[in-house]
Order: C-alpha cells, then structure tokens, then sequence
C-alpha cells in the first residue's frame, strides 16, 4: 500500500489523474447502472456524441472546451427529459434528436477546421475530446472535474433509492406519491453532467463503454438493484485503476485503451459468473448431510 501511495505522489501527472479519475468512475458507475437497469443504453451513447458537438461547438468559438463538454450534454440531456415520456425519453425522441446533433457537429467541424483557431496547437483538441486526455489533466482541472463528479455522486446518493423505484415499476411508484417526472429529469440531468466529465477521462468515442460495461457486468452478477448500483462504481473504479496503471507501465498504449479494456474484460468474465455460483451452490449442498425424517414427521438424525 506504502509503495503504490509513493508510485502515484511521485509523479504530479498521476496524482490528478488518480484524484480525478477515481471521482469520475465512482460517478461513471452509479449512473451507468440506472442507465442499463432503465434501458437507456442509446441515450448514454447520444451523449457521447454531442460532447463532441459540444466540444467542436467551443472550439470553434474560441471559448473553454469545457464550456462546450457541460453546456452540450446538459442542454441534450433536459431536452430529452422535456420530450420524452415520464420515465423518460424514448428511442424515437433520441434519434431524433441525436440526428440533429450530429449535423450540429459537421458544422462546427467545418467552422472549427476553417477559422483561426483551428490553426496551430489547437489541432490535437479535437483528438483529445474523442479518445479522452486524462494523463494531461493539470492540477486545476482535475480539482474542477473532481468537484462535478463527486457532485454526480451526491445526487446520486440522495435519490438513488427512489429513483430505482420508478425506474423498476414507474406506474406503482407513481401511485405511492413517488414524483417520478422529477426523477427522471434530475437523472438525465446528471448523466448529462456524467457525460461532460467523464469524456475527459476515457474521451467521446469510448464513453458509453464506461457507461455500461461495469454496469452490465453489475448486473449479471446480481440481481438486487442496489447492490448492483454499488457493485458498479466499484468495477468502474477498479477498471479506471488499472488502466491508468497499464497506461503508465506501457506508454504507447493510452489510458482510455486500458481503462476500457479492462471494463470489458471484467464484463466478459461475468458470462462465467452463473455457472461459477452454481457450482458453488451445489458443493454446499453435497456438504449438507440429509436428515432423516420419521414416520411421525419428526427429525431423528443425520444419515
């Protein structure tokens, strides 16, 4: 523990990218599990496209990248909250609207390859919104994306149990006073938010697979909701760790690779999980000895 500690504060680049990295997961993993659990896969992968739109839109504009990241997906994710059903947006709102996004995006990308500021050290911008930069993350971004995924993290601690509810049976939920269009816009609100930090970490391209590989992974391995909530950031965590490290240990391979890799092969191994729990299941059965049950239904003794 003393050595990994030293490895991590011995390089400046890998304290922030440790500090930041493991918010984003943590926030990263909970949301990714009510987004497979609600079935909104598509709306996780929508939102990888419009950071990039987003991200295109302020580097043509010649503002902060970050103001693109935040104010794009959280402008797509109330839209879909606001047109979609009380559950939330359907796959026909998300398309729709996704479409839209994507012509949007060929035009900032032709505002941002034509005009100045597309000239110059800002031409590897754009790469890095797509496959993530968090190895290049300086102190004050990190503490700034930090902030808003541990603030994902507390909103999804606040209304993650009801919000689970409605997402499960929206209809009884409804009925017990729960407010289930609240919910679900102020998830959509944080998964826009989700969306803006996390693409700094892993970048637009690969953002859905932070999203819902340990999520999917969660979720094969148990069937409680909230537990699989949990076991979801822990994945994702564990996932953004090891990357980061394989990312320091072999320097041509790149963080998000890593990171990636190794949430979908955790999500792989679960296919195994069923049958491993099975197994485990019937060897504590044969170490059971049967009882033996008398003629008048009583318990005499173990054979």
């Amino acid at each position: 523990m003393t050595t990994a500690a030293f490895f991590v504060l011995a390089h400046p680049f890998l304290e922030s990218a440790f500090a930041a990295g493991t918010a984003i997961a943590l926030a990263s993993g909970l949301i990714g599990s009510v987004v497979v659990l609600r079935g909104q896969v598509f709306a996780g992968d929508a939102l990888s496209h419009v950071a990039f739109t987003g991200a295109l839109a302020a580097l043509a504009l010649g503002v902060d990248l970050r103001l693109g990241l935040y104010g794009g997906c959280l402008a797509f994710a109330l839209l879909l909250a606001v047109l979609g059903r009380r559950t939330g947006a359907d796959d026909t709102v998300i398309g729709s609207v996704f479409a839209w996004v994507l012509g949007l995006g060929a035009l900032f990308l032709s505002l941002f390859t034509t005009s100045s500021s597309g000239t110059g050290g800002n031409g590897t911008a754009g790469v890095s919104v797509l496959f993530g930069s968090i190895l290049g993350l300086t102190g004050g971004q990190a503490l700034l994306d930090t902030a808003v995924a541990l603030a994902v993290v507390a909103g999804m601690v606040a209304i993650g149990r009801p919000l689970l509810f409605a997402s499960l049976d929206p209809a009884v939920a409804a009925a017990r006073g729960v407010p289930v269009r609240a919910l679900s816009t102020a998830f959509f609100v944080l998964l826009g938010l989700t969306a803006g930090v996390a693409t700094q970490a892993v970048g637009a391209l690969l953002l859905l697979g932070l999203l819902a590989a340990p999520a999917g992974a969660a979720q094969r391995m148990t069937a409680r909701p909230f537990l699989a909530l949990w076991l979801s950031a822990a994945l994702a965590v564990g996932s953004m760790w090891a990357g980061l490290t394989i990312a320091y240990l072999a320097p041509l391979a790149p963080p998000s690779f890593g990171i990636l890799g190794v949430a979908t092969a955790v999500y792989l191994a679960t296919f195994a999980w069923p049958a491993l729990t099975r197994h485990r299941g019937a060897g504590s059965t044969r170490a059971t000895p049967p009882a033996t049950v008398s003629g008048s239904g009583g318990v005499i003794g173990a054979r």
